[in-house]
């Protein structure tokens, strides 16, 4: 078989291409959260610790002032663990949220079993095949 054969075997498997739509349905959710932590909780975070802009909590390492973390970033090294603390969050907010979906799938398996396999048929005892073949030689 050959590699462009296998790989289109390969792709076109069902597995793949739920993977594939997983992975981009998943990008586009994590800019939502994204979006969800930048825009809105972080500045109410900020409002509450004292109305400053939280993405710009850092400390610069070069020892060069500057007003914001952008600036701070083109004069060299910075430690911004406001912006690690907004990324932080985002991830606890998508991985909670990730849990509530694995659960809530979860209870609907188990309200929901798959319906058991067709039971196999017994083979046939031996005297019931014996008693078919006298019936059938006596037919002859």
């Amino acid at each position: 078989m050959g590699f462009a054969t296998e790989f289109k075997e390969f792709a076109i498997k069902g597995n793949v291409v739920d993977l594939a739509v997983g992975v981009i349905i998943g990008g586009a959710f994590g800019k939502i959260v994204d979006s969800v932590v930048t825009d809105l909780i972080m500045p109410l975070v900020g409002l509450a610790i004292g109305g400053l802009d939280f993405s710009n909590y850092y400390i610069q390492l070069s020892g060069a002032p500057a007003a914001t973390l952008a600036e701070a970033r083109k004069a060299g090294a910075v430690f911004a663990y406001g912006n690690f603390l907004t990324v932080l969050l985002n991830f606890m907010i998508l991985a909670f949220i990730i849990f509530l979906m694995i659960k809530q799938i979860n209870r609907l398996k188990a309200a929901n079993p798959p319906a058991p396999a067709p039971a196999a048929p017994a083979p046939t005892p031996e005297d019931v095949l014996l008693l078919r073949e006298i019936r059938d030689s006596l037919k002859r």
